[in-house]
């Protein structure tokens, strides 16, 4: 049935216009699946000796989230307490303790801090598939402006950031004296799937 406008009349053509729009707009919002999407964070080494030292690889699984391609937007959250160490040429009691390390108070503090949160604020199309994303990154309690480069491939969503961890309140680890440390500079990277639209 058509409705009816408070003269009787059908529905003006602006307002069904409108009421498109917004249909359209809510179907294109798509959640993203956290079982097929990945997102790994690349620490870096420093130093004299960081010859010595490793770099690290951390898993950070996405707890949830949804993107819009059609009116450009995203967001998603990870739980800081599910962040894994997923080096290969460390041993196991190493891998351990560099867990340890960054999930505790001196890094994450991911007991007090156990969500990380991204919010877009513009998008920017840079081309077929491709987009600068710009939006606030909650990480250790401080939000911060970052951006971040996107790219469709396939059905799914690829893409780099740079970090800087002082930037959020967290300062690098040092071992001897400074000898070997961690960058203060991270890099994140994603592949993001889609599941189902709302």
């Amino acid at each position: 049935m058509i409705p009816k406008d408070r003269g009787g009349r059908g529905i003006s053509p602006f307002i069904a216009l409108l009421l498109c729009l917004i249909a359209l707009g809510a179907s294109a919002q798509t959640s993203i699946d956290p079982e097929k999407s990945v997102m790994t964070v690349h620490v870096f080494k420093a130093g004299l000796f960081s010859a010595f030292g490793h770099e690290h690889e951390i898993r950070a699984p996405i707890q949830q989230g949804s993107f819009n391609e059609a009116h450009p937007a995203v967001e998603l959250t990870v739980d800081a307490r599910k962040l894994r160490v997923i080096d290969k040429e460390i041993s196991e009691k190493d891998r351990a303790q560099v867990q340890q390390d960054m999930l505790g108070p001196k890094v994450l503090d991911s007991e007090k801090f156990p969500e990380i949160r991204f919010h877009s604020t513009t998008v920017d199309r840079l081309g077929e598939g491709k987009w600068l994303v710009t939006g606030d990154l909650t990480l250790h309690g401080q939000a911060r402006p970052v951006k971040v480069n996107v790219e469709a491939q396939n059905g799914r969503y690829k893409g780099t950031a740079e970090l800087k961890q002082k930037d959020f309140g967290i300062t690098p680890i040092t071992v001897g004296g400074g000898a070997v440390k961690v960058k203060n500079e991270l890099r994140v990277e994603f592949d993001i799937v889609g599941g189902a639209a709302r």
